[in-house]
C-alpha cells in the first residue's frame, strides 16, 4: 500500500508541475539549425521542466506575425532579425514579442572566403591585398586568362552586396570576374571540389553552415572594419553608385518569445536566456548531420548525448539531471 502511495504522489507532483509549465508551443522552422535548436528546446522542456511541449511549422514571417497577433507560437527558438527588423523591433516596443537572448551567439557571419590549405601556403591571403596579389591561385572555370570570384546566386540579396563589394574593392581590375554559381547548391559544390582538389577558391559564404564544419575556410579580412551605416544605405542596396568598402555586419539570430508566456515563466526564461551555439560548434553538428543523412531530432540526440557539459551549463542541477536521466 506504501508504494502505491507513494507512487501516486510522486504522479501528483509530476502533474502539477505540467500544469504549472502547461502547453508550449516551439516554431520549427524549416532550415536545419532553427529546426535543430527547436528540437532540443523541446526536449528539454518535456523532460526538464515537465511542460507540454510541442513543435508547429514555421518560418520566419509567418511565425512573426503570428506570435504578434495571436501570440502564438510561444517560442520562436532561431529568428533571423535582420529579415524583419522593423516588424520585431516596433512589435518589443508595442509589448506583444520579448527577446530572450542570442541562440547563435556569433550572430550570422557572412563574408568572403578562401580555404585554410591555400593560407597556410600564401600567409597575406588572409588579406583582400594578398588576394588581390595572387589571382593565379584562383583559376577562372572557362577563360584562363580571369580569375573566378564565386558569388551569390540570382535572387539572393547577397548577390547585392557582393556585386557592390567586387566593385567597391576594385577586384575586377587585379583580374577577377564574377561567376554566378546558379543557386545554392552550384555555389556549395564549387567550394566543395575545390577543397576536395585541393584547388583555389574565393568567393562569397556564410556560416553557420555543414560546408564549413567539413571545410576549413578563412574569411578573408577587408581591413576597414564594419561600417554600418554605409552597409545598410548602400552596399546592400542594389544600383548603388559609390560602394565603399565594409566587411559584412553580423547578423543577429535571436529567440523570440510571444509576450504573454515570458512573465509566466521565468524558469524557462531563464534557460532560453542562456541556450545559445557558436557558430563553430553549429557548423561542426550541421556538418554531422549531412554526414549521417540526419534529422533535425537525430542531431539533437547526439548533441546532447555528446555534449552534455554544453547544455547542462543552461541548466540548474536539479534540471539537468532529469534531462539526463530521459537519454
Amino acid at each position: 500500500m506504501k508504494w502505491k502511495i507513494a507512487a501516486l504522489s510522486m504522479l501528483m507532483g509530476a502533474t502539477a508541475q505540467a500544469a504549472e509549465c502547461g502547453k508550449v508551443t516551439i516554431a520549427d522552422m524549416n532550415w536545419n539549425t532553427a529546426s535543430f535548436t527547436a528540437n532540443v528546446d523541446q526536449f528539454i522542456l518535456s523532460n526538464g521542466f515537465d511542460c507540454d511541449a510541442e513543435l508547429v511549422p514555421g518560418d520566419t514571417m509567418p511565425t512573426i506575425t503570428s506570435m504578434v497577433e495571436k501570440g502564438q507560437p510561444d517560442i520562436a527558438p532561431e529568428i533571423w532579425s535582420n529579415s524583419a527588423k522593423e516588424v520585431i523591433e516596433n512589435a518589443i516596443k508595442e509589448g506583444k514579442l520579448v527577446y530572450a537572448g542570442d541562440s547563435l551567439s556569433d550572430g550570422g557571419n557572412e563574408g568572403f572566403w578562401v580555404p585554410a590549405y591555400l593560407v597556410a601556403q600564401y600567409p597575406d591571403l588572409k588579406t583582400i591585398e594578398g588576394v588581390k596579389k595572387h589571382p593565379e591561385l584562383f583559376k577562372h572555370p572557362e577563360d584562363p586568362e580571369l580569375a573566378a570570384f564565386y558569388g551569390c546566386p540570382a535572387g539572393w540579396n547577397c548577390q547585392i552586396s557582393g556585386i557592390n563589394l567586387f566593385k567597391a574593392l576594385e577586384l575586377e581590375k587585379a583580374g577577377f570576374e564574377i561567376i554566378d554559381p546558379g543557386s545554392a547548391a552550384g555555389l556549395s559544390a564549387s567550394l566543395a571540389k575545390a577543397n576536395e582538389r585541393k584547388e583555389g577558391w574565393f568567393g562569397y559564404y556564410w556560416e553557420p553552415t555543414a560546408l564549413l564544419g567539413k571545410y576549413d575556410m578563412v574569411k578573408v579580412d577587408f581591413g576597414t572594419g564594419i561600417d554600418k551605416e554605409e552597409f545598410t544605405s548602400c552596399t546592400a542596396i542594389d544600383g548603388c553608385e559609390n560602394p565603399k568598402v565594409t566587411m559584412y555586419p553580423k547578423a543577429p539570430v535571436s529567440t523570440m518569445i510571444a509576450a504573454e508566456f515570458a512573465p509566466t515563466n521565468p524558469d524557462v526564461m531563464d534557460y532560453l536566456s542562456k541556450r545559445n551555439f557558436t557558430n563553430d560548434e553549429m557548423n561542426k553538428l550541421l556538418a554531422w548531420m549531412e554526414d549521417e543523412q540526419a534529422t533535425a531530432e537525430d542531431a539533437m540526440y547526439y548533441f546532447l548525448e555528446t555534449y552534455p557539459a554544453k547544455w547542462k551549463a543552461w541548466l540548474p542541477a536539479d534540471i539537468a539531471s532529469k534531462v539526463a536521466s530521459k537519454l
